[in-house]
């Protein structure tokens, strides 16, 4: 008779590995079968080295064929044994949300610089412009979110979607927020290890209800650690703004920012870098700029590095006082600080829609950990 190797693929679905609830062939294990004249070879995968589950599955196989087929067939199983990762509950496993077209990270080397005052008025000045827009505040470790936006005392509430129950984010000026400082005492500082970091993480990423988005911006912490690499992991980052003030040291950070994100393992867009606190102007000396911290650092970085420019922003007491009072200043309608903030968003919103026209869609990031090493590498 005339062997066929789909009718034997199909045949070999009535076969289950011993521990596992799948078919050989629905699990992967089977992964070719091949035929010459009379001789049918199964190349078969699977997760334990144990003695009796790799005869048994050569015996079932070697029945199975033998008696729907033919005994004359000379039937050959060659079993390679692949033991599956154990999974770590605290990783983040990197998946896309749904109904989120644009995942934008905001990041800074150092702390101080104003990594979330940009974040929070970015956020506003998008909405302002009609898109619907979300914040996930991941500085786990200073969540200033709920005070930039005056909801210090609010909780996201519980709802069900689709059956499962999930968290309502804050509305704040348009903006859905989550953040870690939900969920803790203004006084109580977070004292957790990287593992209970990833896992609050995990849940305000992907148990979270936040609808149909345009932009998520995720307010990174600052430096380069181990936020931002479960951040990579968990999500199919679009693309990152770096934030940095103009003097030396600082620039000195947003390099190794800009380095990371670059990186061949990460290999995350850098969508532009903004310069915050680039010069004062006093109000009674409205032509004059002082650059306290140094003139043009942040765009001369940009230019060294071959980056975009996205604006750089002065030193305006008001964006102090409208941070402290929980109302972004980009909502100052006509005043200079929404003039500064609304051109730099527009820059923003045409480095994603260039990145999204000229590069493929960014995949998230696979940690490995190997000898005690951290290993990166892509999906």
């Amino acid at each position: 008779m005339k062997l066929d190797r789909k009718e034997i693929l199909k045949a070999l679905e009535s076969i289950t590995i011993a521990g596992e609830g799948k078919s050989m062939v629905e699990s992967g294990a089977v992964k070719n079968v091949l035929i010459f004249g009379n001789e049918v070879t199964v190349d078969l995968v699977i997760a334990t080295p144990a003695m009796h589950i790799k005869k048994r599955a050569e015996d079932d196989i070697k029945k199975l064929i033998h008696e729907k087929f033919s005994a004359d067939i000379i039937v050959k199983v060659n079993i390679k044994v692949e033991a599956v990762a154990a999974e770590n509950p605290n990783q983040i496993k990197g998946k896309a949300i749904p109904g989120i077209k644009n995942i934008i990270g905001v990041a800074s080397g150092k702390g101080g610089v104003g990594k979330s005052t940009v974040t929070a008025n970015l956020a506003v000045s998008l909405a302002k412009m009609g898109f619907s827009v979300g914040i996930l505040d991941a500085d786990i470790y200073g969540p200033s979110m709920p005070i930039m936006f005056d909801v210090e005392s609010a909780k996201p509430i519980s709802v069900v979607v689709d059956g499962k129950s999930k968290m309502k984010p804050v509305e704040s000026y348009e903006v859905k927020i989550l953040s870690i400082g939900f969920f803790t005492s203004p006084s109580q500082a977070v004292i957790w290890r990287g593992p209970m970091a990833s896992k609050a993480l995990n849940q305000m990423i992907f148990d979270a209800d936040w609808g149909e988005l345009d932009f998520l911006l995720v307010d990174l912490p600052p430096g380069t650690g181990d936020i931002h690499l479960s951040i990579v992991q968990a999500l199919p980052i679009t693309g990152v703004v770096i934030v940095s003030t103009p003097q030396a040291v600082a620039l000195a950070d947003a390099k190794k920012g800009v380095s990371m994100f670059m990186s061949d393992a990460i290999n995350v867009p850098v969508l532009g870098i903004i310069e915050n606190m680039a010069y004062f102007t006093p109000e009674e000396l409205p032509n004059n700029k002082y650059h306290i911290f140094g003139k043009e650092g942040a765009k001369n970085l940009a230019d060294d590095l071959d980056v975009p420019f996205l604006g750089e922003v002065p030193i305006v007491q008001s964006i102090r006082e409208a941070g402290d009072f929980g109302r972004p200043a980009a909502m100052q309608t006509g005043s200079v600080t929404q003039k500064v903030f609304e051109e730099i968003t527009r820059n923003v919103v045409r480095e994603v829609i260039n990145r999204n026209e000229n590069l493929p869609a960014t995949e998230a990031v696979k940690i490995t950990t190997m000898a005690g090493c951290s290993a990166v590498k892509k999906n």
